[in-house]
Order: structure tokens, then C-alpha cells, then sequence
């Protein structure tokens, strides 16, 4: 299945419950009025972009309505791709210029986690990296004996620790094997613990002070992982793990089992983190790059031009 198609799919429930209203409350109106703006942001919020980032989406739609004159209610559609994929587009690259690089996943438990960097090794050994995985979530019971399974399927080695070991050792030990067998990528997992912010802080920070002592000069990208269905406690999460941990970008995963996809702008909107890969499906290939214009053409229902 393409790219743009498996995308297309993942996105049907929030097409169908979000977009689908907006298309019809569009129809129903023959001219542009507050009336339309205010329903317009009512179903944005409703399709969990948020209230602040509805606001900021009408405000400048009116802005651009107004600039260009539009009078047809019709024309809406087209802005409103403009305006979500601007506010959607940058970052989205990971930064993986040393060799090997280091990616550390954090996320609470449940939201796909282990899986997605099992899916994250996949795509990146695809591209013809190296990647070593590091088992650093010692504390949850059967994460490491996992990460094994995802590690066999994607093809790549994994460096761990046994349960309850400290995941800073693990890191070590893993920052090692990287240079040693020169790998182009290390991604360590990492607990997931919010519950107790003073805990994963601690152990952040430990994390980062191994990685900062033993291999300064490595790009470091920190990733967020979030379930697509959960909807504003996703964004919540996010903030709460920003306030502990440099995040540099954010996967979105569950987007197929959710009309909640709107929660990608809201987290690009609000944290100005950015959203670089959705998980849009269960199978190891079901991670993808994220692509502003691609998502929103796949939430509009519009094939991209060639």
C-alpha cells in the first residue's frame, strides 16, 4: 500500500467525524458571517485541536478570508489546508548527523512505547542505518524480553539489563556497544513513569549526565510517545514531559483506531514541539515520516498532485 493511501486509511475516523462536519456546515451556509467562524471553531474543538488552536486557526482564516476578499463559503476548505499545514510543517526530520547518533524514547505506559521503537529500528534499518536498540526501561516487568522480540523482527542487536537494573547503566553499557560496532543510530527506551514526576526527572538527569560524560559531541534527539486516542490527555502528557526533558519531537501513534487526529496540530500549535513520525496501523511497517502536506490532504480527502 502507498504512502499517501495507508495514511488516507489511518485518517478515516477523524475525516469522517471532523472533517466531514466541517465540509457539511460549509454547505449549509451561503455566506461568511461570524456565524460560520463560530461553528467552524465549535467542530475544530470537537475534533481535539483545542480551543486555543481553534481560536488561532479562525483567527487567522478570518484574516485571510478578509485580505482576499472571499465571499464564497466554498473557497473555506482550501485556507483551512493552508493555514493547519503551515502551522503543521517543520522539524520533522530527525537530526541524526554523528555517528552513531542517539535516540530516547520516553512515554507512559500504554501507548504503544516499546512497539513503536521496534517500528522506529525498522524504518531507519530500511534507510540503511545501523541501529542498536538499548533496553533502559528496566522497571516495567517483560519491557526488555519484549524490545527483544521487536529487536529480532527489525533486525537489529540490543544491548540490555535485567529487571530492576539502573537504566543509566544500561545506557552506558549500550553507549559503548554503538561506538564499538560502530552503529549510525542508538534508540534507548526509556520507563515511562508520570505519575511520579520527581522519579523520572531523577532518572532523566542521570541518563543525561551519562550521555553528556561519555559521548558530548552526539546529535540527541528526545521523543515523546503518544496514543492518538486519548486525544487532549495526549497533549497534557506532552507538556508534562517537556517540563522534564528537552523534547525534540513527538510520535503519534494509534492514529487508525481514533477520530482524535486533531491532536497533531494542537501539539505542534500549543508546545511548538514537533510531530515527527504517526504510527497508522499495528504491523512493523505501519510507522511513517510524518509529512504536513501529505497528513492534511489525507485528512481532506484530496490526492496529492504528482
Amino acid at each position: 500500500m502507498g504512502f499517501f493511501k495507508k495514511i488516507k486509511e489511518g485518517l478515516k475516523k477523524t475525516r469522517d467525524a471532523v472533517v466531514g462536519q466541517i465540509d457539511s456546515m460549509l454547505k449549509s451556509f451561503t455566506k461568511i458571517d461570524d456565524e460560520l467562524f463560530e461553528e467552524l471553531e465549535e467542530l475544530l474543538v470537537m475534533g481535539d485541536v483545542g480551543v486555543p488552536t481553534a481560536e488561532k486557526i479562525c483567527k487567522e482564516l478570518r484574516e485571510r478570508v478578509k485580505k482576499e476578499g472571499i465571499k464564497d463559503p466554498s473557497e473555506i476548505t482550501s485556507l483551512l489546508k493552508e493555514i493547519i499545514a503551515d502551522m503543521l510543517r517543520g522539524g520533522e526530520e530527525l537530526d541524526l548527523a554523528t555517528s552513531p547518533s542517539i535516540i530516547l524514547v520516553i512515554g507512559v505506559n500504554g501507548v504503544g512505547k516499546t512497539t513503536t521503537i521496534g517500528k522506529l529500528a525498522n524504518v531507519l534499518s530500511k534507510e540503511g542505518k545501523k541501529v542498536i536498540l538499548g533496553a533502559a526501561d528496566t522497571f516495567r516487568a517483560a519491557a526488555g524480553e519484549q524490545l527483544t522480540q521487536w529487536a529480532n523482527r527489525a533486525g537489529v542487536e540490543i544491548i540490555g539489563g535485567q529487571d530492576g537494573a539502573d537504566p543509566a547503566s544500561v545506557v552506558y553499557d549500550a553507549v559503548a556497544a554503538a561506538k564499538a560496532r560502530n552503529a549510525d543510530v542508538l534508540i534507548c527506551d526509556t520507563a515511562g513513569r508520570l505519575h511520579n514526576k520527581k522519579n523520572l526527572m531523577e532518572e532523566l538527569r542521570k541518563i543525561y549526565r551519562i550521555l553528556e560524560r561519555e559521548y558530548p559531541e552526539a546529535y540527541l534527539e528526545t521523543l515523546v510517545v503518544l496514543d492518538g486516542t486519548t486525544g487532549q490527555n495526549a497533549l497534557s502528557q506532552a507538556r508534562q514531559f517537556a517540563e522534564v526533558a528537552n523534547v525534540t519531537g513527538i510520535i503519534l501513534t494509534k492514529l487508525d483506531g481514533t477520530a482524535k487526529g486533531g491532536i497533531a496540530v494542537a501539539i505542534q500549535s500549543e508546545l511548538d514541539i514537533p510531530v515527527k513520525y504517526i504510527g497508522v496501523g499495528e504491523s512493523i511497517d505501519d510507522l511513517q515520516k510524518f509529512d504536513a502536506d501529505a497528513f492534511v490532504n489525507a485528512l481532506f480527502d484530496v490526492e496529492e498532485r504528482s
